[in-house]
């Protein structure tokens, strides 16, 4: 099975390809100083399949993060995802970057983004609880290995994931493989994660 995952959501972007249960190329691409790292995610794709001489038409199921995290990003993430889908006729499945990044260390894993509002995005117990005030999550917290962002880290205590190197691109790949297992992959169920809507403009 040919798998493609790309995660466009958190901080820097992470495109993977796997042939066969075998990762053949595994990139990360950081934001330059005049774009988001989004902007290169169709060069990227041309480019890990082009490197592995394998053609769009011979992947059977593309896997991304669907956030929550940076709202461009999930635009970009999930729409490249559904035409890419759609066009080939191949399989689609979505993992939230709170279930990525739970997957980032061994043990009792809390995740925790910033929601902004004085809330965060959590993860614990293997589920997502929504956007969550952050005195409760400091409260809850405290049972838990806390994985978060640089922004709630001073706030919460735990890990930065900025700054772990954790293999996330990866580590959405083994998740898509265990989906994939169950899922229809429906690019048309393919849609992003806004655990709460956008700011208005």
């Amino acid at each position: 099975m040919n798998i493609l995952v790309f995660d466009t959501c958190l901080d820097k972007m992470y495109v993977v390809l796997s042939v066969n249960g075998k990762i053949l190329s595994s990139k990360v691409v950081e934001n330059s100083k005049t774009k988001y790292h989004s902007a290169f995610l169709i060069s990227t794709i041309r480019d890990v399949l082009f490197d592995n001489n394998i053609s769009p038409k011979d992947l059977d199921v593309i896997g991304i993060n669907i956030g929550p995290g940076s709202f461009t990003g999930i635009r970009a993430c999930t729409t490249v995802a559904r035409v890419m889908a759609q066009q080939l006729n191949i399989k689609a499945v979505g993992v939230s970057s709170l279930e990525i990044l739970a997957g980032a260390e061994k043990g009792n894993n809390l995740v925790a983004l910033d929601a902004r509002k004085n809330m965060a995005y959590l993860w614990c117990d293997n589920e997502i609880k929504g956007a969550v005030d952050l005195e409760k999550v400091k409260e809850i917290s405290k049972n838990y290995n806390v994985i978060t962002d640089l922004r709630l880290q001073g706030i919460i205590g735990g890990k930065a994931y900025e700054v772990q190197n954790y293999p996330l691109g990866e580590i959405l790949l083994h998740l898509v493989e265990q989906k994939i297992e169950t899922s229809a992959g429906n690019w048309a169920e393919l849609k992003p994660l806004y655990i709460q809507p956008p700011p208005a403009c």
